[in-house]
């Protein structure tokens, strides 16, 4: 296997922005903070690495929820994180990412950001009054680890700051 990312917690600053931006009925954030897990594989066999909910989350139906998961990835260039929602989540509850797979790249993690990750997933549930409640430290994303190649005439020379749609400003 090839050791090609680490993860780590974004500061305390960051996150405390981050989070209050989207849930600022938050009373105790550096207790949110301090209970951050950085994510981990379940078993040796596993491709994803599970991100963990850093509080108790409801995604109800037809609405998009963004969580500021606290988590940054130095990966090697030549490769991606790719994030999707745990697999229960999308059974269960027809819970997706909005942007259907989030792409990490190697060059996120020196944004202004931090390059604080960030998952937003909508509930598409068919019932009236659906939810899906993820408690504090639940895995309730996936990040998946892929090489990449580019063409041999690419002559890029471009630098990120941000992260959605910041790469076609």
């Amino acid at each position: 296997m090839n050791k090609i990312a680490k993860f780590e917690k974004v500061s305390f600053e960051q996150f405390e922005k981050d989070w209050m931006k989207n849930f600022p009925q938050t009373t105790d954030v550096r207790a949110v903070y301090d209970s951050i897990k950085l994510p981990k594989r379940a078993t040796t066999g596993s491709a994803g690495y599970d991100f963990y909910a850093p509080a108790d989350i409801t995604f109800y139906k037809d609405k998009s929820t963004l969580v500021p998961t606290g988590i940054r990835c130095k990966i090697e260039e030549g490769w991606v994180l790719s994030i999707y929602p745990r697999s229960g989540l999308g059974f269960k509850h027809r819970c997706q990412l909005d942007n259907t797979v989030g792409i990490i790249d190697s060059d996120y993690y020196n944004s202004s950001n931090e390059g604080h990750i960030m998952i937003k997933i909508s509930c598409d549930a068919h019932d009236e009054g659906h939810s899906a409640d993820v408690a504090a430290g639940d895995g309730f994303s996936q990040g998946i680890f892929t090489q990449f190649g580019i063409t041999v005439d690419d002559d890029t020379d471009g630098v990120r700051d941000g992260g959605f749609g910041s790469t076609t400003k």
